[in-house]
């Protein structure tokens, strides 16, 4: 049995929007009663890509009339079949999947390809589905009855790439009508295979930042979202997307502080990012100390690679040095993931030298669900007057 619509938690718009639609009308032209004479033209009621029941278990729609085989794969690294309803419609039952955010695709015929009636978001290199189960304990990243902050689409000319670039921009609410206030600001990056609209649809970070405000949890602040691929024409990398470093300080930060009312010492600087973005993040704060203060590595190592062209673990050496520059080296991994025990290792390892770190896990894997729950962490303490790296 379906779950009721009264159910607000279930139901609310962060679950189900997305960057093609924020407010599903659930509706499809009907064609087999359009009456043409009249201009009529019909709706019919359409399924949810996904839904939750009131078992518990997830129930999948795909919309495939002419489809012999509809597949999806990989929720929880498990493939599952899909049966036909008659009516066009294939449906699967989803049992035991954790509450959060999950990354999946379908197969049609043998084909690889995307559900239009489900979320859909940037992963992988390309447009793909994702569902959330929705988790009672965790109410943090839904939408609110709050006042809103405002999402803004940034263009800015870049020399490192001779390209144009676009960034996304959270103001706090209030931010237009301030005029003589000015505000610290946190770069805020992806992981690989996404690009600068993850840490929106994927992230909910406008929805974290506007709750978190409203319960007095964090400091009011801008947050910058950029895509961490800074290739030239033709050039390609065997390991880093090109020098996002240099795109970062030279063309966007430059362009941030003189477009909005930033507050441009490094006390009031910071920089995080999730995986491909942790270690984006490791180097341009721990190669610009000057100018970040605040720092926060998501589902990230601390390995040294040689190709990245600095070595970060020169800033290690002097540990008094280091606190003193550093008012937060924040670090966060999910449990189940890889980097895991290697991360724990590292983070014991820099506190015998006596380099002060603070350390979050949680219960996840390497997926949105741990990524919020780690920008929440770090939000909490970022900007705080009374915060130590401890």
């Amino acid at each position: 049995m379906l779950s009721s619509r009264h159910d607000d938690n279930r139901w609310n718009a962060a679950y189900h929007s997305h960057a093609l639609s924020h407010d599903p009308v659930d509706r499809k032209i009907d064609w087999s009663n359009m009456d043409h004479e009249l201009r009529r033209i019909p709706y019919a009621m359409e399924e949810k890509g996904a839904v939750k029941l009131d078992n518990g278990n997830m129930r999948f729609h795909f919309y495939a009339p002419e489809a012999y085989s509809v597949w999806i794969e990989g929720l929880c690294g498990t493939r599952y079949e899909m049966s036909p309803r008659g009516d066009g419609y294939w449906s699967a039952d989803v049992a035991g999947l954790p509450a959060g955010f999950h990354y999946h695709h379908y197969s049609v015929n043998g084909i690889d390809t995307i559900n239009i009636l489900a979320p859909i978001g940037f992963g992988g290199f390309r447009p793909i589905n994702y569902v959330e189960v929705p988790d009672p304990e965790q109410h943090f990243y839904l939408l609110r009855n709050v006042p809103h902050g405002t999402i803004r689409m940034e263009l800015y000319d870049s020399a490192v790439t001779g390209r144009t670039r676009n960034c996304w921009v959270y103001t706090p609410p209030g931010y237009d009508e301030r005029q003589d206030k000015r505000y610290p600001v946190l770069y805020l990056q992806h992981g690989g295979g996404e690009n600068e609209t993850g840490w929106i649809w994927q992230g909910k970070i406008h929805y974290i930042m506007d709750n978190m405000l409203a319960d007095g949890l964090c400091s009011e602040m801008i947050v910058v979202m950029n895509n961490g691929y800074a290739f030239r024409e033709e050039e390609l990398s065997d390991f880093l997307p090109g020098d996002f470093d240099s795109v970062l300080m030279k063309d966007c930060l430059p362009f941030i502080d003189s477009k909005y009312r930033t507050l441009t010492d490094r006390d009031s600087r910071a920089m995080a990012g999730l995986s491909m973005g942790a270690f984006q993040t490791l180097q341009t704060t721990f190669k610009h100390q000057d100018r970040f203060a605040w720092i926060g590595l998501f589902s990230g190592s601390l390995d040294y690679k040689e190709k990245a062209g600095f070595d970060h673990r020169l800033r290690f050496e002097d540990a008094d040095a280091f606190n003193r520059q550093t008012r937060l080296l924040f670090v966060s991994m999910g449990e189940q993931e890889a980097g895991f025990t290697p991360i724990t290792s590292q983070i014991a390892n820099l506190r015998e030298q006596g380099i002060h770190c603070e350390f979050y896990s949680c219960q996840g894997y390497h997926d949105w669900t741990v990524w919020r729950k780690s920008v929440y962490q770090f939000l909490l303490r970022l900007f705080q007057p009374e915060h130590e790296n401890e």
